[in-house]
């Protein structure tokens, strides 16, 4: 069995969450729903669609919430425009590759938006395994996802490392087993430290995060 590296997608390596809230405000205001940046922060960031639907959109029917969030994310891939990708991950990617660790994405985004931002980040061919909550039986906060990441990569959890950006993932990477890398891009590095993250870190450009890896992923009994 062999060790990986698990990113999540928004917020990890693409700090896209103002693009996302942008586009929450314009749908969900046609259904006179308000949105501010704390009330995203607190009940969606991190949150599969369905749970949004149910929370947000109560006054309507699962398919005409369905419908809404599918409306959200056409706006928001409309205009995504040219996106950076979170500085570093290209270095970081260079090093896991050198080192034989396998990588995959591990989001809650559909499938849609995770090929158009892959794409528009140049990342697509670098990290083509990616495992997404909307389409397995639960989502993130569960940790189904990063097990099921973990299957597919022939990889163990006690030597692989997720990164993560929200409180759910970071939930979800920890059930699994995980050691977590906290990106700062949303939440303050005190709430991703206090929910279990190794490290907080602003990108991958850390010096902290790869003396981190070698020690994770080294094989049992050898010395990094």
């Amino acid at each position: 069995m062999t060790a990986a590296l698990l990113f999540d997608l928004d917020g990890t390596l693409v700090d896209s969450d103002a693009a996302h809230l942008r586009a929450f405000q314009r749908v969900f205001a046609a259904h006179g729903v308000a949105l501010d940046r704390q009330t995203y922060e607190t009940h969606i960031h991190g949150s599969d669609n369905p749970a949004i639907g149910r929370a947000f959109l109560p006054h309507l029917s699962a398919a005409e919430q369905a419908a809404t969030l599918e409306a959200k994310e056409a706006r928001y891939r409309r205009d995504l425009g040219v996106v950076e990708p979170i500085a570093g991950v290209e270095a970081l990617l260079d090093f896991a590759a050198a080192r034989g660790l396998r990588c995959a994405v591990v989001t809650n985004a559909p499938r849609a938006n995770v090929e158009a931002v892959l794409g528009a980040l140049g990342l697509a061919a670098r990290l083509p395994t990616r495992v997404l909550g909307p389409e397995l039986a639960r989502a993130k906060p569960d940790p189904l996802p990063y097990r099921t990441a973990l299957a597919r990569l022939g990889a163990v959890a006690d030597r692989s490392i997720a990164f993560e950006d929200s409180l759910s993932g970071l939930s979800a990477a920890k059930g699994a087993g995980l050691m977590v890398v906290g990106l700062t891009t949303t939440l303050a590095a005190d709430r991703l430290l206090a929910a279990g993250a190794e490290i907080a870190v602003a990108d991958f450009a850390d010096p902290r995060i790869l003396p981190l890896i070698e020690a994770r992923t080294a094989a049992p009994g050898k010395k990094t």
